[in-house]
């Protein structure tokens, strides 16, 4: 298992919106012990960034290719994130969903 910190944004294409997808990252965000935030976009895709040891947030990567039974993923959008990107949630929050953008 590796301990090193990183940090990934992803974007969710397909019937994400509706589903229950934000509550499914959040899930297994917290599940995971991982900061970071989850939002619905206006164009339909969701978006989120996630924070810690490469292991976990991998996972959670992986998870957000298959989504939830209600849901169904077409594409997966990843790169590596930022400081700044993982500020976008409140003072003091592990995990958020943030406001749709």
């Amino acid at each position: 298992m590796s301990d090193e910190r990183i940090i990934k944004h992803v974007v969710i294409r397909g019937r994400v919106q509706g589903v229950g997808f934000r509550a499914f990252v959040e899930h297994h965000a917290i599940q995971r012990n991982l900061d970071g935030w989850v939002r619905n976009r206006r164009n339909g895709t969701v978006e989120a960034v996630f924070a810690g040891p490469a292991d976990s947030v991998n996972g959670i990567v992986r998870a957000c290719g298959v989504g939830p039974l209600s849901g169904h993923v077409q594409a997966l959008d990843q790169r590596d994130g930022t400081e700044a990107e993982l500020s976008a949630r409140g003072s003091g929050e592990k995990f958020a969903c943030l406001p749709t953008l």
